[in-house]
């Protein structure tokens, strides 16, 4: 009987062990800004925030371009012309191409899932059949964002 109840005993604090261990984030009511404790706002905590959110998310069909995510971004920086008709009206935002890289490095089912206008839509597209791939070992359905940024007031941008 002891060791049913001993083993019981042991059975519960090993199921509540994990709830235990988990922390809680406690706010703190003060008269200036509130801090959570446990993660306090460092300087270089807020840079390494920044620098998160400028890189973008990772695509899986990039690591089938030759050099990497980043190197596939360079081309399309370099390689898209911003439209003229989206630079008059001041059109900014992010397109995304949707397609299915195929086994032999072909690219197939190209088509525009969002569009923002002016003429960004099929820029998009054009730049993203340019894109050429190395062989995958299975089909892979992904998507690509392409955006389109404005520069600031002063700088030149390669239009079509």
């Amino acid at each position: 009987m002891k060791k049913l109840a001993f083993s019981l005993g042991i059975g519960l604090l090993a199921c509540s062990a994990p709830a235990l261990a988990q922390k809680t984030k406690i706010k703190v009511k003060t008269d200036g800004p509130t801090l959570e404790t446990g993660a306090q706002k460092t300087p270089e905590n807020s840079e390494e925030s920044e620098t998160k959110s400028a890189t973008p998310k990772a695509i899986p069909v990039a690591e089938y371009y030759e050099g990497g995510q980043e190197a596939m971004y360079d081309f399309i920086k370099k390689e898209t012309r911003y439209p003229i008709m989206a630079r008059r009206n001041r059109i900014q935002g992010v397109c995304i191409v949707s397609f299915t890289l195929n086994t032999d490095g072909t690219m197939s089912g190209i088509k525009l899932v969002k569009n923002i206008g002016g003429g960004c839509g099929e820029e998009a597209l054009r730049v993203v059949r340019l894109l050429k791939f190395n062989k995958p070992d299975y089909a892979v359905l992904t998507s690509i964002p392409i955006t389109f940024k404005l520069p600031a007031p002063g700088q030149a941008a390669p239009t079509e």
